[in-house]
């Protein structure tokens, strides 16, 4: 969570009808590719530093892969993930960031996409990506409508596995068949 959303700056209003995006149920590989290949530094919002955690074995894989991972996370400011220091927010980050990975539950979402939205600008933030099992589709309507490419629901590392062929490595169907050799997808 990012020091805005523990703050509770950005709260979902109460208000706020529950809207279902379905337009978000599925994304076309060539929309995947083209984000992953855009992309050179992504803000991992909710990084942790213990291995076993997804977050940090994802930022791993993509940090392996040549992403610049900035691990953001309040409860974890003065450690380091991947030898690159933590950070409390986005704000707090220097430099761009092309995008942002949120780690967190869904019903952090909302707080983490306002704080995206509040530092796109200055960030250069163009992606919000959240991970498997998070989902906020009013959140999504509304970093859309700032402009911002929504992806929910989804794995980088997992896409980035799948559309290169490495996930059919281990025998899983990625659905890309090909006798070429493997190329990343940003390549």
């Amino acid at each position: 969570m990012t020091k805005a959303a523990a703050e509770g700056a950005c709260e979902r209003p109460a208000d706020k009808p529950f809207i279902y995006l379905e337009r978000h149920n599925h994304y076309s590989d060539e929309m995947l590719r083209a984000i992953l290949a855009q992309v050179r530094t992504i803000g991992v919002v909710g990084a942790s530093s213990l291995w076993q955690r997804p977050s940090y074995y994802a930022a791993k894989y993509l940090n392996h892969k040549g992403y610049k991972i900035i691990p953001i996370n309040p409860s974890r400011v003065g450690e380091e993930v991947l030898g690159t220091k933590v950070y409390a927010s986005l704000a707090d980050v220097p430099g761009q960031i092309d995008m942002v990975q949120v780690f967190r539950a869904s019903a952090d979402a909302y707080a983490v996409t306002q704080d995206t939205i509040r530092n796109m600008a200055e960030k250069g933030i163009k992606v919000l990506w959240m991970q498997v099992t998070v989902r906020d589709d009013a959140a999504a309507e509304e970093a859309e409508k700032a402009g911002l490419t929504v992806v929910m629901d989804r794995c980088p590392k997992i896409e980035f596995a799948r559309l290169s062929g490495e996930l059919g490595w281990s025998g899983i169907n990625s659905r890309v068949i090909t006798a070429k050799s493997l190329r990343p997808p940003n390549a």
